[in-house]
């Protein structure tokens, strides 16, 4: 990395911090060389978000023995499948003799067996053949699959390519007292989707968590029943930050769901972030959840799913849900990918937040991503201003 981009990256790693550091009431946008930037995209990638937590679906997606599904992280494609333990297990998707992918898509299998050269593996990774190389000492000591470390919470499945990360369970408590009532871990998932969107990760993250947009952006699909002026923040820490996107009196019940929900959770949509790049709606029968892959500065992967809860649901109001899904993510992306285009600017702004309520969340974010940051040296200080270095 040359000097300049050295010098560059730590004057936008300065601004970060300052952004930061503001008070809630004073909270300001990051400049649009957040959003823009490959060097500083990059610079994410390494630093942090490689080594991050990451949702890559749910459970139940893989209900029993050999049931799998693939997908990736960055540069790692991945194989998630159910063992015959009755644990799940995120494996690299790659043979180990010249790198052919072993599976695509979903589906169900006793071995996992390489179309090129035949080396087959056991639903946990291990090596179970390799035709004409025992002479040559490849063993399942050697040759097995790699294994990510992986762990299911609520139903969710997430993994972690940095073997030396700490457990992620242990720091979601209070996001837990959040959703409990809700009993995700109970849903059953009836939708799959994936697709890519031209956006950068971070601009996807603070659209679905702040409410400011909704009654603008969302007129006919959102704001019959999640209204902007109705919405509330809720609970964060450093694992997270959530807001309440409650419903007026004149909307219709969205279900009853679980027995333990109050009447106060059954009227509302309980939206959170599980830092850095999960994405969720929780309401009483509808649970969605996206999975931001970045893929580029300007382009993330999306993998999300839809789970429900019981059968209070019939099928053609789940299809009716899923349509109107499709319409809100579509009005978004088109937003999003608009917007992408025009941070470029010099001029890109960094203004105010909206009040808590409607952008906090923004805020927790920008805190999320300052405790990212490696602690600066203050020798190598500038001193200049946020506005200085807008654009």
């Amino acid at each position: 990395m040359s000097a300049e981009t050295l010098h560059k990256i730590e004057s936008l790693n300065e601004t970060l911090r300052g952004v930061a550091a503001l008070p809630e009431h004073g909270a300001q946008c990051l400049p649009g060389r957040f959003y823009t930037d490959p060097d500083y995209f990059r610079h994410e990638v390494e630093t942090f978000l490689s080594k991050e937590w990451h949702c890559l679906g749910r459970s139940d997606e893989v209900p029993r023995p050999g049931d799998y599904f693939t997908t990736r992280l960055f540069d790692e494609p991945l194989l998630v499948v159910h063992d015959d333990s009755g644990a799940i297990r995120v494996l690299s998707n790659l043979c180990r003799h010249r790198g052919m992918p072993l599976a695509e898509g979903t589906g169900s299998t006793r071995r996992f067996v390489c179309s090129y050269h035949a080396w087959s593996y056991g639903r946990d990774g291990r090596l179970v053949n390799a035709p004409r190389m025992r002479d040559k000492g490849v063993t399942d000591k050697n040759c097995s699959l790699p294994v990510f470390r992986s762990e299911v919470w609520n139903g969710f499945i997430y993994a972690n390519l940095d073997s030396d990360a700490q457990p992620l369970t242990p720091r979601l408590g209070q996001i837990e007292n959040l959703l409990g009532n809700y009993q995700p871990s109970e849903m059953r998932i009836v939708r799959t989707f994936e697709e890519e969107w031209q956006t950068n990760w971070k601009c996807l993250v603070e659209n679905f968590m702040e409410a400011y947009h909704l009654s603008v952006v969302h007129p006919e699909t959102l704001h019959p029943y999640t209204p902007t002026g109705l919405s509330r923040k809720s609970m964060s820490d450093d694992a997270f930050t959530s807001y309440c996107a409650n419903y007026p009196d004149t909307a219709q019940s969205r279900g009853v769901g679980a027995p333990g929900l109050t009447e106060e959770e059954r009227r509302r949509s309980t939206l959170f972030c599980l830092f850095p790049a999960q994405i969720a709606s929780q309401a009483a029968t509808l649970l969605v959840s996206i999975s931001i892959q970045p893929i580029a500065v300007d382009r993330i992967r999306l993998r999300w799913t839809m789970s429900t809860y019981g059968d209070e649901l019939t099928q053609d109001e789940l299809e009716a849900r899923i349509a109107l899904w499709h319409e809100v993510n579509r009005e978004d992306r088109e937003k999003l990918e608009k917007m992408q285009r025009a941070l470029s600017s010099r001029h890109a702004p960094s203004g105010q937040l909206a009040p808590r309520d409607y952008e906090g969340t923004i805020w927790d974010f920008y805190r999320y991503l300052g405790r990212q940051l490696p602690a600066a040296d203050p020798a190598a200080r500038e001193p200049h201003s946020l506005s200085l270095v807008a654009g």
